[in-house]
């Protein structure tokens, strides 16, 4: 089984508002895997992020990895995932349960904070879902 580094990273215009997520997926060595992006609606940034994690964990296991080292510039998820905080906000809840879920199906799954300027691939990739969300509905 591969092992991964997985980038995530989750916008929102006006948090809540116009939000996308975008993930980049690295192999061991740093060459790209995979590159994810997707607009979620209205949002929260937070929201976002974890959308952003749930895309990440159902592509490697559905690619069968085994393990990943999942790397994020918000520090909320990354300290609620490794249990340091608790899930207090009710819609970030159910986000948190699955992103367990999916995580516990994997067989080590570690999370790093990291600075936002080491999380450019994925912060590129989300404010690209965010404008190709914005340009299809205008009004948002």
């Amino acid at each position: 089984m591969s092992r991964a580094v997985v980038f995530i990273d989750g916008g929102s215009r006006g948090n809540p508002g116009l939000a996308g997520f975008g993930v980049r997926i690295e192999d061991e060595n740093g060459s790209l895997v995979a590159e994810l992006r997707e607009a979620v609606g209205v949002a929260t940034n937070n929201v976002a992020e974890y959308r952003g994690l749930l895309a990440a964990l159902d592509y490697l296991v559905a690619h069968d990895y085994g393990s990943a080292r999942i790397r994020s510039d918000s520090e909320l998820l990354v300290r609620q995932m490794r249990g340091e905080y608790r899930v207090k906000n009710a819609g970030l809840k159910p986000l948190h349960d699955e992103a367990r879920r999916l995580a516990a199906r994997l067989d080590r799954v570690t999370f790093e904070h990291i600075r936002r300027e080491a999380n450019a691939e994925a912060d590129r990739l989300a404010n690209l879902a965010m404008d190709e969300a914005a340009t299809l509905d205008p009004g948002t």
